[in-house]
C-alpha cells in the first residue's frame, strides 16, 4: 500500500505541539509495518538540508486564478523516511511554522496542492492520501474532486482530527485561487462553512482522531465546536486510534538529556534527576518533597489556569511544580506571578527547550495534566515510560492511557 502523510510539522525537523511527534514517528512506524509511505513536510527555510539524503529534485508547476506558480519539490529520506520537502513562494514568504491565519490558509493550500502534484510528476500515486489536521484539508477537498481522473480515481482520503478547536482561518480566497470549492452543509454551522477542516471532514473517505475517547466526545455538543452534528452523521466512517510513543525515542535508559540514566530496574537511581532538577529550577533540594512536572502549552484547553487555582488551596502541602511552556501571554504572565509569589516552590520556564522537557519527565515525581479536552496527548505515555506519575482530568486520550489507582484488577 502507498500512502502519502501530509502535515504542518514533523519532528525533528519542524515542531510546535504533539502533532509533530506523531507525524516524525509514525510514518516510520507504518513503513516498518511493510507499507510504502512519503510525509510530505513544507519546506520551511530553516530546515536543514543536510539532514537528509536527496534523491531527486522536481519542479512542480501549479495553475492559480492570477497565473501559474511553481512548487519546488525535494524527494529526501532523513531518520529513516522517505520525505517529500515541498518549498515555493508561499512558503518562504511566511516562513513561521505557525504565523498569519490568512497567510497560513495559503500556505498550507498551497502545500497540500503541490504534494499532490508532485506525485503526479515523480509517477508515484499513492492508494492513501492521509490529511492531518485543518492544514491539509485541501488535499482531501482536491481529492474528492478528482473521482473521476485517470491518475487519481481509485485513491482515497483519510483525514486524521488532531485537534478539533483549530479549524483555521477563513479560506474562501485563497481556496478560490486554486479553483477549490468550498462545501454548503446543512450539518455545518454558516459560520464554519468557510473553514479548511469543516470541508476536509465533509470531503474525506474515512476519518480519524487519536483516542477512542476522543472520537466519541467531538460527537458532542460539548466537545464538536459546533461540527457534532457533521461528526455523528459521519459515525460510521470514523474511529477513535490511540497514538502512541516511540519507545526508543523516550528511554530513560539511553537519553542522552538526563543526569543519570535508568531502567524500570533501578528506580533508585531515578532520584539524582529530581536532585538534578530542582537545582535547575533553583528549588530546594529536597527528596522527599513532591515535585511536581508540567510540560505543556499554556492555553486555556491545557487548563492551566485550573491548576493555579488549585494550588492556592493546598498551600500548606509540601510541593515544588516545575513548569515548561509557552502560550497565551495573559497565562504567561499569571504564571511568572505565581512563581513570584511563590519562589520557594514554584518555578515557571517560559520557553521552547526539548532537553528540559526530557529533564522534567525524568525528575519529576507526578506529572500533571489538567486539561479541558484532550484529543490524546503524548506527555502523560512519556511520564509513566520515565517513572513520572500522570495526574490527569478523565477525557479524551488521557482517559484511554491513564488507568485510574482505584481499578483493582490493573489501576
Amino acid at each position: 500500500m502507498k500512502v502519502l502523510f501530509l502535515a504542518a510539522e514533523a519532528s525533528p525537523w519542524a515542531k510546535v505541539g504533539g502533532l509533530a511527534d506523531v507525524a516524525g514517528e509514525l510514518p516510520r512506524a507504518l513503513k516498518n509495518r511493510g507499507l510504502e509511505i512519503r510525509l510530505a513536510l513544507p519546506n520551511y527555510p530553516h530546515i536543514d538540508p543536510r539532514e537528509f539524503d536527496i534523491n531527486q529534485q522536481v519542479d512542480v508547476p501549479l495553475t492559480t486564478r492570477s497565473g501559474s506558480t511553481t512548487a519546488n519539490v525535494v524527494d529526501a529520506q532523513g531518520h529513516l523516511v522517505d520525505v517529500l520537502l515541498v518549498g515555493g513562494e508561499s512558503i518562504t514568504q511566511n516562513a513561521d511554522i505557525y504565523g498569519d491565519p490568512r497567510l497560513d490558509t495559503k500556505k498550507f493550500a498551497f502545500f497540500s496542492l503541490a504534494s499532490l502534484r508532485a506525485c503526479e510528476v515523480m509517477g508515484w500515486i499513492p492508494d492513501v492520501v492521509h490529511a492531518n489536521d485543518w492544514h491539509t484539508a485541501a488535499a482531501v477537498v482536491k481529492l474528492n474532486s478528482l473521482r473521476e481522473d485517470r491518475i487519481w480515481g481509485s485513491s482515497r482520503s483519510l483525514h486524521t482530527i488532531h485537534n478539533l478547536g483549530y479549524m483555521g482561518s477563513e479560506a474562501t480566497v485563497s481556496w478560490e485561487a486554486f479553483d477549490l470549492k468550498m462545501r454548503e452543509d446543512k450539518r455545518v454551522p454558516v459560520s464554519l462553512q468557510n473553514r479548511p477542516l469543516p470541508n476536509g471532514l465533509l470531503a474525506a473517505d474515512q476519518l480519524s482522531t487519536v483516542s477512542p475517547t476522543y472520537a466519541q466526545e467531538i460527537q458532542t455538543s460539548a466537545f464538536g465546536h459546533g461540527l457534532e452534528v457533521l461528526l455523528s452523521g459521519r459515525s460510521d466512517c470514523l474511529v477513535g486510534i490511540l497514538n502512541g510513543i516511540d519507545l526508543d525515542n523516550w528511554d530513560p535508559a539511553s537519553d542522552p538529556a538526563i543526569e543519570k540514566r535508568f531502567t524500570i530496574s533501578q528506580l533508585n537511581s531515578r532520584g539524582e534527576n529530581k536532585v538534578e532538577l530542582q537545582k535547575l529550577a533553583e528549588l530546594p533540594v529536597d527528596p522527599e518533597k513532591l515535585l511536581i512536572g508540567v510540560v505543556s502549552r499554556l492555553d486555556h484547553q491545557k487548563g492551566i489556569d485550573i491548576a493555579l487555582d488549585a494550588l492556592l488551596e493546598i498551600l500548606d502541602a509540601p510541593w515544588q511544580i516545575v513548569i515548561l511552556g509557552t502560550g497565551d501571554p495573559d497565562l504567561e504572565a499569571r504564571t511568572k506571578r505565581f512563581e513570584e509569589e511563590h519562589p520557594e516552590r514554584f518555578k515557571a520556564f517560559i520557553q521552547f527547550d526539548l532537553k528540559l522537557a526530557r529533564q522534567i519527565y525524568a525528575g519529576s515525581d507526578a506529572l500533571l495534566i489538567p486539561s479541558r479536552y484532550e484529543p490524546c496527548g503524548l506527555a502523560q505515555m512519556i511520564g509513566m515510560r520515565y517513572g513520572s506519575v500522570p495526574i490527569v482530568r478523565s477525557t479524551g486520550g488521557l482517559r484511554d492511557t491513564v488507568i485510574d489507582i482505584r481499578d483493582p484488577h490493573s489501576g
